[in-house]
């Protein structure tokens, strides 16, 4: 898709929370990009273009020239790399290790539970008590995590010290998705404190402007893409996988197999 020399080229939606991270630190390092997203809201029927980029079928994957990258840390990664003049992660070994754990417990634990309560609440995998089961297991879940990222950000303004950088790029995505109903840091908590600086974020402003566009029509449409017949599947891969285990959704996932709206990760895509 992409020409050498050209601009950077981005599958994206602007509501996925690993597309939201690569394009905030796109912003951030100030390298342009063009981007469009992908047909199919996240089931096997994404545009050519995006399969070609990433076997997984999932955003983000990003285009430089001939080079296809997918999986938003690999990016990440490779935007670092690629261009240093403006760093996102901090220098010292310690400061990048830290900033590399705060992403992956965010990209797996905390991406599940939201998932997990879009499943519940959007796509209505669950009602009634289960419902209220998996929802109250998903809060607590919630205020554990946010509970020690109150540790890794102490007395610091940002989680880097007195810049905002790579580790609040992947802490944003996932506390902003749940702003509300028992999900948000405790009120002038440090954590609250922190999430009001990063909204002065001119690329975060920017996030949230795209995200809330989106949502005026994507639970709806979303919820209607995937109904039994449709032939489009939900992926649950993973740490999602883990997540509606252990919030007792077992049931959600042998319903999903039998109707087939739920799909494996690549290279397990075929129909069960």
């Amino acid at each position: 898709m992409a020409a050498e020399g050209s601009r950077l080229f981005l599958h994206n939606h602007p509501v996925s929370p690993y597309a939201v991270k690569v394009r905030i630190a796109l912003r951030e390092k100030g390298i342009p990009f063009d981007s469009k997203t992908p047909e199919g809201l996240g089931s096997e029927t994404g545009m050519q273009s995006l399969r070609a980029a990433n076997p997984r079928v999932e955003v983000p994957a990003l285009e430089d020239g001939d080079l296809k990258i997918f999986d938003s840390k690999v990016i990440l990664e490779y935007l670092e790399d690629k261009y240093p003049d403006r760093p996102l992660l901090p220098r010292d070994a310690a400061g990048r290790a830290k900033a590399r754990m705060i992403q992956e417990v965010c990209d797996t634990h905390y991406e599940a539970i939201n998932w997990g309560v879009s499943e519940v609440r959007i796509m209505k995998r669950a009602t009634g008590g289960l419902a209220e089961k998996m929802i109250n297991a998903a809060k607590s879940q919630t205020n554990e995590l946010l509970s020690w990222l109150e540790t890794q950000l102490g007395d610091a303004d940002y989680f880097h010290g007195d810049s905002f950088g790579f580790a609040d790029i992947c802490v944003i995505p996932y506390v902003n998705r749940r702003r509300a109903g028992g999900f948000s840091p405790a009120d002038g908590g440090p954590l609250q404190k922190w999430l009001t600086r990063v909204d002065d974020v001119p690329s975060v402003k920017e996030m949230r402007d795209e995200i809330a566009k989106a949502m005026k029509t994507f639970p709806q449409n979303i919820k209607d893409a995937f109904k039994p017949g449709t032939g489009r599947r939900r992926e649950y891969r993973d740490h999602r996988l883990e997540w509606m285990v252990k919030s007792g959704g077992v049931d959600i996932i042998t319903q999903g197999l039998k109707d087939d709206t739920i799909r494996l990760s690549w290279p397990s895509t075929s129909k069960l």
